[in-house]
């Protein structure tokens, strides 16, 4: 798949096809588009659906994980468990040692609790310059964005282009809700992070990281001491987090 044309328009296009099939259909359709097509996972219930999707049916996706070096024990054993069950390889794609080093050294190691724009400088740091490095030479990027997931990300399309990157995003469970993903993963068998059952609907970087209240958004646990309901790590949007990592 090319972008070369209206990248704008033809997401929309792609939009529209993918509306109208079921999951399996729609990670095919797009494994077939050409080029480089990667899916980044979190190892969050979602994104183990589409893994197992990807496993099942031997699509030619990469599937590639940020292992911030912050994560919980029970993410990091997962990636192992997946890799087995479903016979596949996890890129893990790591931070770099000058850029942890450099971020202490200006912050402290854990800095990122003291104000946002430390916070974002460390998902900078550990997430969004290995996600570069991830999907370089991508032509499509897969995530499991669902709108379901915050108020943030209630309009997530099927698919969109990401001007920042020069590549199509595509969101095949942008319409799943949580009880279908539920039922999905116990009538599949699928390996889920034991976290999930512990209150931890979102799960990220341990410190950063905590369970849910009853009644909370599922993402209520992410950056939990700051006060801006939108909070995000710059992955997904195009905010301050990703001028500072260019910075870095």
């Amino acid at each position: 798949m090319t972008v070369a044309g209206n990248p704008n328009a033809e997401a929309e296009t792609l939009n529209a096809k993918l509306a109208g099939l079921d999951l399996a259909e729609r990670l095919s359709l797009v494994a077939g588009l050409g080029g480089r097509v990667v899916f980044t996972t979190s190892l969050g219930i979602e994104d183990q659906v589409i893994t197992a999707e990807i496993g099942n049916h031997r699509l030619p996706i990469d599937v590639v994980t940020l292992q911030t070096g912050r994560l919980f024990p029970e993410t990091l054993s997962l990636i192992d468990e997946t890799e087995k069950q479903y016979d596949i390889h996890i890129s893990r794609y790591e931070p770099e040692q000058a850029d942890i080093d450099a971020y202490a050294a200006k912050y402290g190691l854990n800095g990122f609790y003291e104000s946002v724009e430390a916070r974002h400088a460390c998902c900078g740091v550990r997430k969004l310059k290995p996600l570069a490095r991830a999907l370089a030479g991508a032509t499509i990027w897969i995530t499991g964005l669902r709108r379901g997931q915050s108020a943030n990300r209630a309009d997530t399309p099927f698919a969109e282009y990401d001007a920042e990157r020069h590549l199509m995003k595509v969101n095949p469970l942008a319409d799943w809700d949580l009880d279908i993903i539920k039922a999905y993963v116990a009538d599949n068998s699928v390996p889920v992070n034991p976290l999930h059952a512990r209150g931890y609907p979102s799960i990220g970087c341990e410190p950063c990281t905590r369970a849910i209240k009853p009644g909370e958004p599922e993402r209520a646990g992410r950056w939990w001491w700051e006060q801006d309901e939108k909070r995000e790590c710059g992955l997904h949007v195009a905010e301050e987090a990703t001028a500072i990592s260019a910075q870095q």
